[in-house]
């Protein structure tokens, strides 16, 4: 496919950095570009969701939105990933809590997913239902947090093609049966991408929702909160 691709509007591969954070949300791409690069200019604007390369701490980074679902952050990365070179994409973004062993505003990184999507199994006949997280840029993540001396939680993430179910309760079968300890709706699509096209893929979540004691954060302060998951990923990409 030529570039630029039908959904990523940078003409030329030296306009993405290799390594590429990831939120949902168009605005937060804006929001960390405005607020932690230097320099960053606008490489993707088609549909609204923003891209941009800068440095951070001179080194260069990408970061772009990848809107909601596997759908989307499936077309996005594997663009990315096939056509513009990117060898690194790490998602952020928020996540509902299966436990009590974690709180509101816990800064959890996926060791691997699990998910009944059909999305490996019709993009390249993949079955597995559980993929893995870039080892290599999982530990790399996990020094970083060493360094800084934060706190992380590590664990399986249900990665969910569904926000709204009929059965609000089917979390606790799918915690219990495949031990997951969140629930996410991108990070499968992402890791399957990554598997195909042997690159590396991470996913650093907030805790925003608690299905197990029923809170809740706001918008609003899930738009605050996020800032070390946000420094977290910025220190990890510029190592790699």
């Amino acid at each position: 496919m030529q570039i630029p691709t039908p959904h990523i509007g940078a003409t030329n591969k030296n306009q993405i950095a290799q390594t590429v954070l990831m939120p949902g949300d168009p605005l937060r791409a804006k929001h960390i570009a405005e607020n932690y690069l230097d320099n960053p200019v606008l490489f993707n604007q088609i549909r609204n969701v923003f891209g941009y390369t800068g440095n951070y701490k001179g080194k260069p980074i990408s970061v772009m939105a990848s809107g909601m679902g596997m759908a989307s952050i499936g077309i996005y990365s594997y663009e990315l990933f096939a056509f513009y070179g990117v060898e690194n994409i790490i998602r952020i973004g928020s996540c509902g809590a299966y436990t009590k062993d974690i709180a509101l505003f816990d800064v959890l990184l996926c060791e691997d997913v699990y998910s009944e999507s059909s999305y490996a199994l019709a993009q390249s006949g993949n079955t597995r239902n559980v993929l893995k997280a870039s080892a290599q840029l999982n530990k790399i993540i996990t020094q970083a947090t060493q360094e800084k001396s934060m706190p992380l939680q590590v664990g399986r993430v249900h990665s969910s093609d569904v926000f709204y179910r009929k059965n609000a309760a089917d979390y606790e079968q799918i915690r219990d049966q495949y031990h997951c300890v969140a629930v996410e709706m991108e990070a499968f699509a992402l890791f399957a991408n990554a598997d195909l096209l042997n690159k590396n893929a991470a996913t650093i979540l907030t805790v925003s929702d608690h299905l197990v004691l029923h809170q809740a954060i706001s918008a609003q302060d899930r738009q605050i909160n996020t800032k070390a998951m946000i420094e977290l990923a910025l220190e990890a990409g510029i190592r790699m």
